[in-house]
């Protein structure tokens, strides 16, 4: 994309809690590869703690700000243009050094039932791994990723998306500083993507000799080409205006005064069809081949580029869907229905249902 452009000013809604938020926030689609060849999406669920309501997606998108003992605890925010990519989608092995923040900024919770896992920062074993978990996971899976928060200071989406920004000096991402290299502290981003794995749990439908059935969109079955894509998107300074002003730790979107919050409802009617005529879910139709020229490569080693492609590179026109979009429950709750406060978890009537108005069929 061009350098400077702002996105905000281009999209007409948007699918997260925040209206001022417009960025996008990309990450590889999930499938389960069945015993009889074809390929099955993943879909996604709620996370924990995000309603009232049932998203139609599972990505929970976090801001962290830096605190002691970190030198610099100043912060600048994105601007107009920005993008990153975390992650290696070529990667196909455990290779990084365990000492840096790298090693550990994709990972995997297995959850059983509605067990969140253990309390604390995301992606330490041996609760989370770095490949795809190993065992049946009652509860779906979670995908777990940390984006670099130092940036050079002047470049704002060089050709490989990810040299002008780094992750900070040694283990960890809390507490921690900038190298020289990337002075400029940015918002630690962190990325939960929840996967409904619960109905490919029967291994009489895994191929036979596989520890996990499941396979990125990339043709990556370990887990270790997790990656991710950032493009920033909000309106005007409202990110400036919240870091400043909502600094509380509770997660509550509520509890963020200077920013606009909207409803369920009106988070999942922010859709765009599907403008690609392949085998879809939807048409009930699943493929014998990953999309697009995605061969699987197991590694070690790292992956490759293949080197024809035959896949479908067209596009065409279709209508924005009015629809209601599928919407999975997940094993947990997502607010609290109780008159009694709970710690970190919105209730359920914090955001009260508005009615939605939907374009007519043309």
């Amino acid at each position: 994309m061009d350098d400077g452009v702002d996105i905000s000013k281009q999209a007409s809604c948007t699918t997260c809690r925040f209206v001022e938020d417009k960025s996008n926030y990309w990450t590889a689609v999930l499938y389960f590869r069945h015993r009889n060849g074809s390929y099955i999406r993943v879909p996604q669920m709620s996370n924990h703690n995000t309603g009232p309501g049932l998203q139609s997606g599972g990505m929970t998108v976090y801001y962290f700000q830096p605190g002691p003992p970190t030198k610099d605890l100043n912060i600048t925010s994105f601007a107009p243009g920005f993008r990153m990519l975390v992650g290696d989608p070529f990667r196909r092995r455990d290779d990084l050094d365990p000492n840096s923040a790298a090693a550990t900024a994709t990972t995997f919770r297995c959850f059983q039932g509605a067990d969140a896992g253990a309390i604390g920062a995301p992606g330490t074993p041996p609760g989370d791994t770095f490949h795809l978990p190993k065992q049946v996971c009652t509860g779906g899976i979670r995908s777990n990723i940390y984006f670099p928060q130092c940036w050079d200071g002047k470049t704002l989406d060089p050709p490989d998306h990810q040299s002008h920004v780094a992750h900070p000096v040694g283990a960890g991402f809390f507490g921690t500083d900038c190298p020289a290299s990337h002075p400029v502290r940015l918002p630690l981003l962190f990325m939960e993507i929840n996967w409904d794995t619960r109905p490919f749990n029967n291994r009489d439908w895994w191929p036979e000799g596989v520890d996990q059935p499941f396979i990125f969109s990339m043709g990556d079955p370990t887990g270790y080409g997790q990656h991710a894509d950032y493009v920033f998107g909000w309106e005007g300074d409202s990110l400036k205006r919240a870091m400043e002003t909502c600094t509380a730790a509770d997660g509550i979107v509520t509890n963020c005064p200077a920013l606009t919050v909207q409803t369920t409802e009106e988070m999942n009617q922010c859709r765009v069809p599907v403008k690609v005529n392949e085998k879809t879910e939807e048409t009930c139709e699943f493929p014998l081949e990953l999309p697009g020229c995605n061969p699987i490569q197991s590694g070690p080693a790292p992956a490759t580029m293949p080197r024809r492609c035959n896949a479908l590179s067209t596009t065409f026109n279709a209508p924005t869907p009015t629809h209601p979009p599928s919407v999975v429950t997940p094993p947990w709750s997502v607010c609290n229905a109780g008159p009694t406060p709970e710690p970190l978890v919105p209730a359920c009537d914090s955001i009260p249902e508005k009615p939605v108005v939907t374009a007519p069929p043309s």
